[in-house]
């Protein structure tokens, strides 16, 4: 490809810093931008500002909130007030001391009205419209005010005053003469006729110097206003210095809308050699310098000399890149026949422009019109189908219409509007969901299907508004509003789901979940995976409280880990009733066996060697077996890691038992161990520990996070499978107080409501909301819950009477108060030495029973608190 020989301009100010307070250049140039670059003043607040979000903002608090988010608009703005109080007085300052008269009462209001008018416009119309119309509006208006009309109020309150003096002289004088001139008799003649006379004379001359007054006064103002408005609107002294600079002075980057030379030449010859880096450059002028009717033509010339299977895809490129969208409208209408023009199809580029104007105007059907007049042009079928689809879908505005409606055919690739095609299947799938919500006899049925189509008609709006080209965004988004609208006006009786049996109770206590139920631990299952990606298999500890998810972590790690992995649990449970180190071992070999389908080592063997013999057990395994099975990685995960403690404190295995362990996580790179249980490393205290910690990797398990706690409340059964019960966000937020996002008590809170819900509904008769509100889940933690869950809170409350004293002490004193205690109340409250204090609550944060939260620890667990201050307090009585 040849490269472009077309210069990509830049027109915008070449501003790398913000403006400062503080800096009197700033203030002169952001003086130079009001009266001469306003355009500059909107990129300063659209590229360092936050853009013009401040008009959406619809509390004082909001915009507030804003403007301390956004201080360049702030700054702006002050300095705006600043030049609009400042600028005034120093030019009527300097022409004072010309000798001009200045009204300072005029210069004041002019001023005020600036101020005023800035805060007005900055509220309303954003920091921009603000800055702008305020410095313009106090500068003009106060030396105006102040320096000419100083002069020309003399002169008419000279004028007037001696109007109204002259009618009044006139009548009192002519009265006063008549009476004197005339003889005694006619006295009444004299009077009546000095009042005429005076009246008459009076009025005359002040309707005369009025009407000269108005006339010259009206037209001096008249021609000064016109001069103004030409001068301000036209600016022909930036066109000038377009007319003399040459060809560099179509480069500069001011507002004119008078024609600058030879620019429409040199616009057509951009693009007709680089039409992208072209339409850039349109756009500079567009938006910097104003150049509409150069813009306008240039692009009318060349879209009628391209060959005519380039006109849509090359109007299409415009359509999606222009700053001002009646360069569409005009490229198919006369240019000076609005406010009515008269939109043209007799020529293809016409027409397809007109197409594309119609679409931002969402006026589908003479959107259809127009590409229905290039059909046969490249890329013309595929927009006569979108503007006939969309056209359709606009005008759909009930259940049954939408319900009714055609699945729209969808272009084949390659498109010219792929994201536009993507939005209509979205659209299409909102039909098919819409037919089943109005023909389904299911209220179950129907209510889910609603749910999927307010959720994608969210999707279209979240993405469309980002993805979507610019002519059709506004009408696809107005078409997913309406249809939500339509949505939510019938959620009130489809989604009143109605249940005919029992709901089978899916949420599991007590037991490992697993499968496509396991949610919630994929951090931990990420952190083993990144372990366990090489050759290198790396052995690890994950250690918790008691129902914290550790064995449903190990269930469920094969579907986590690459296909040659094989993966062996064992309950060490199992091993609580052995009598030796053989018994162990044998028990590890015949679960290894039963998960490969391969035979165990002979119990008598391994009897009279143990080690020896498991040593040889694990060495074929991995150098024959596991081949022959194409895996290359064994992980060994022995749960209820504790038993192996207390059968060491026992005597049942030996102390150097776990001495024995770590010389198999390091005898080959290709197996690994994971041993679960309570302890963490710390707590370890027996010297025969450490050693074995030193080669194995600790991950803790701890509470749900609130995003896991609402994925297994809302979707118990798997997100493949419905759930017919639902909770509000309030119920959910409530539900994550109370457990902190403790697993099993999570669970046992949606097995209690599901059991709630069933007795209200099946067994009462009482009527029960789908949708479980706060106060359900209060009634749903009844004595039964407490009594269920007491294999948890007793586990709790046991291991905080290990290791560190006085923890079961603390919990006590804690448990009455929800805010939670200081350090120094407990220390009262306890009786407790400040050192086994602190050791006891180092332990239990460490447990994650306790939290401290500015200076005031408290009980992690709502219900655990609540347990506690139930069964316990009488301990302190």
């Amino acid at each position: 490809m040849k490269e472009s020989t077309v210069p990509r301009i830049n027109l915008a100010p070449k501003l790398k810093r913000d403006l400062s307070l503080w800096n009197p250049f700033d203030y002169l140039l952001l003086l130079y931008w009001v009266f001469y670059f306003p355009q500059a003043v909107r990129w300063y607040v659209e590229t360092r500002g936050g853009g013009d979000k401040l008009t959406e903002q619809k509390t004082w608090r909001d915009t507030r909130q804003f403007l301390r988010d956004h201080p360049v608009q702030l700054r702006l703005g002050i300095q705006g007030l600043l030049l609009t109080v400042i600028t005034p007085l120093i030019i009527c300052s300097i022409a004072a001391n010309l000798g001009l008269s200045v009204n300072w009462v005029g210069v004041v209001s002019g001023v005020v009205s600036g101020v005023v008018s800035g805060v007005v416009f900055g509220v309303v119309s954003g920091v921009v419209f603000g800055v702008v119309s305020g410095v313009v509006f106090g500068v003009v208006f106060g030396v105006v005010y102040g320096v000419v009309y100083g002069v020309v109020f003399g002169v008419v309150y000279g004028v007037v005053f001696g109007v109204a003096f002259g009618v009044v002289f006139g009548v009192v004088s002519d009265v006063v003469f008549g009476v004197l001139s005339g003889v005694v008799s006619d006295v009444l003649l004299g009077v009546v006729f000095g009042v005429g006379l005076g009246v008459v004379f009076g009025v005359l001359l002040g309707v005369v110097s009025g009407v000269l007054l108005g006339v010259v006064f009206g037209v001096v103002s008249d021609v000064v206003s016109g001069v103004g408005f030409i001068f301000a609107f036209f600016r022909p002294d930036n066109w000038l210095i377009g007319l003399f600079a040459g060809p560099q002075g179509r480069l500069f980057p001011r507002i004119t809308p008078l024609p600058l030379p030879g620019l429409t030449s040199t616009l057509q010859q951009w693009l007709q050699q680089d039409w992208e880096t072209a339409i850039n450059n349109l756009n500079q002028y567009l938006r910097y310098s104003r150049q509409f009717i150069p813009v306008l033509v240039a692009i009318n010339r060349v879209l009628s000399q391209f060959p005519e299977a380039e006109i849509i895809y090359r109007i299409s490129r415009l359509a999606e890149n222009t700053s001002d969208w009646q360069l569409l409208k005009y490229a198919s209408a006369k240019l000076f026949s609005f406010p009515h023009s008269k939109i043209r199809l007799d020529t293809p580029a016409r027409a397809a422009a007109a197409g594309f104007w119609y679409l931002r105007q969402q006026d589908t059907e003479k959107a259809e019109k127009a590409f229905a007049v290039v059909r046969s042009l490249a890329y013309g079928e595929e927009m006569y189908s979108l503007a006939q689809t969309l056209h359709r879908f606009s005008q759909a505005a009930t259940p049954d219409s939408i319900a009714s409606l055609e699945v729209a055919p969808i272009a084949p690739e390659p498109s010219l509007r792929p994201q536009t095609w993507q939005a209509i299947s979205s659209l299409n799938l909102v039909i098919a969901e819409m037919a089943l919500v109005q023909r389904s006899y299911s209220q179950q049925t129907r209510s889910l299907a609603l749910n999927r189509i307010i959720g994608k008609l969210i999707d279209i709006g979240n993405q469309g508004a980002a993805n979507l080209p610019p002519a059709e965004k506004l009408l696809i988004l107005s078409i997913a509003e309406k249809w939500a609208e339509i949505s939510a006006s019938i959620a009130g009786t489809v989604g009143t789901v109605t249940i005919t049996q029992p709901i089978p109770n899916t949420y599991i206590i007590g037991d490992p979940v697993i499968g496509k139920r396991f949610v919630g631990r994929e951090d931990i299952l990420r952190e083993l995976q990144s372990m366990w990606s090489g050759d290198n298999l790396s052995s690890v500890v994950l250690y918790g409280h008691r129902r914290m998810g550790k064995t449903s972590i190990l269930r469920n790690l094969e579907a986590y880990l690459p296909p040659d992995v094989s993966v062996i649990y064992i309950n060490l449970q199992r091993l609580a009733t052995v009598t030796s180190l053989a018994e162990v071992l044998l028990t590890m070999a015949e679960e290894i066996a039963q998960t490969l389908a391969i035979d165990a080592p002979e119990e008598e063997k391994i009897s009279q060697h143990p080690e020896m013999y498991f040593n040889r057990y694990l060495d074929r395994l991995m150098r024959q077996i596991l081949p022959e099975k194409a895996k290359t990685g064994l992980i060994i995960a022995l749960d209820e890691f504790e038993i192996i403690e207390d059968l060491i404190e026992a005597n049942t295995l030996p102390r150097n038992f776990l001495g024995y362990l770590r010389s198999l996580v390091q005898s080959s790179p290709r197996l690994a161990f994971v041993f679960a249980g309570l302890h963490t490393l710390e707590e370890m205290t027996a010297d025969y520990f450490h050693p074995f910690f030193g080669s194995v990797y600790p991950i803790p398990v701890s509470f749900l996070s609130p995003e896991s706690t609402r994925v297994i409340l809302a979707n118990p059964v798997g997100e493949d499978e419905d759930f017919p019960l639902d909770y509000t966000p309030s119920a959910l937020d409530k539900i994550y107080q109370l457990t902190h996002g403790q697993p099993y008590l999570v669970q046992m809170i949606g097995f209690h409501l599901v059991r709630f819900y069933n007795k209200q509904v099946f067994e009462l008769q009482r009527p029960q909301d789908i949708r479980f509100q706060v106060e359900d889940v209060e009634k749903a933690i009844d004595a039964e819950f407490f009594q269920r869950g007491n294999y948890y809170f007793t586990g709790v409350w046991k291991q905080a009477k290990q290791d560190a004293a006085g923890q079961q002490e603390i919990l006590i004193v804690l448990s009455p108060h929800l805010q939670g205690l200081t350090r120094g109340d407990l220390l009262s409250s306890t009786g407790l030495t400040a050192t086994t204090l602190d050791w006891a609550l180092k332990t239990l944060e460490n447990h994650h029973v306790i939290e401290c939260q500015d200076s005031r620890y408290r009980i992690a667990v709502e219900l655990f608190r609540r347990w506690v201050s139930e069964t316990k307090q009488e301990t302190m009585a």
